[in-house]
């Protein structure tokens, strides 16, 4: 935390935009500093980003990479979720983004699969809830790993898929 609160200005910009990509985000969270610690910080996020609007988002969608399948996937399974995200990117005019903190790579496919379907029966205004609170959730998981010592907080809890 006192890395975080002696930050410059500039690096702490750039370390928050890498956990989510809003300005208006990163620019309220970084208002409040100092935090006392981690908890503080995260409540801070949390409620920045619950005051985030559609064109907030989208800012923040534009940055964010694709969900990634684990690395010994086979072919058909990397065809069936570049198509689920077509669909969804057709559907709903941006990237799908998912939260996969905690899980095992052996659940990343199954989970992945089930929740682009499911979220392809969304309307347009439902889906832009779940987007927000997947990104609210990115944001956090971003956060600490960044403040643990993972780095920035580019360091996703969703990577980009083949292709992206």
């Amino acid at each position: 935390m006192e890395h975080f609160n002696a930050a410059s200005e500039e690096d702490l910009e750039q370390a928050l935009l890498s956990c989510l990509h809003s300005h208006r985000w990163a620019g309220r969270v970084a208002d409040h500093r100092p935090y006392p610690d981690l908890a503080s910080l995260l409540a801070a996020a949390d409620e920045a980003a619950y005051d985030l609007g559609w064109s907030d988002l989208t800012e923040a969608l534009a940055a964010e990479p694709l969900p990634a399948l684990p690395p010994d996937t086979y072919a058909a399974a990397h065809t069936a979720l570049s198509a689920a995200h077509a669909a969804y990117e057709a559907r709903f005019g941006h990237v799908f983004v998912i939260c996969l903190d905690g899980l095992s790579p052996s659940e990343t496919l199954d989970r992945l699969l089930a929740a682009i379907r499911s979220r392809l029966t969304n309307d347009p205004e439902e889906e832009r809830a779940v987007v927000a609170d997947e990104l609210r959730r990115l944001a956090s998981g971003r956060l600490v790993s960044a403040l643990r010592g993972a780095g920035n907080c580019a360091n996703n809890h969703s990577a980009p898929a083949p292709g992206r």
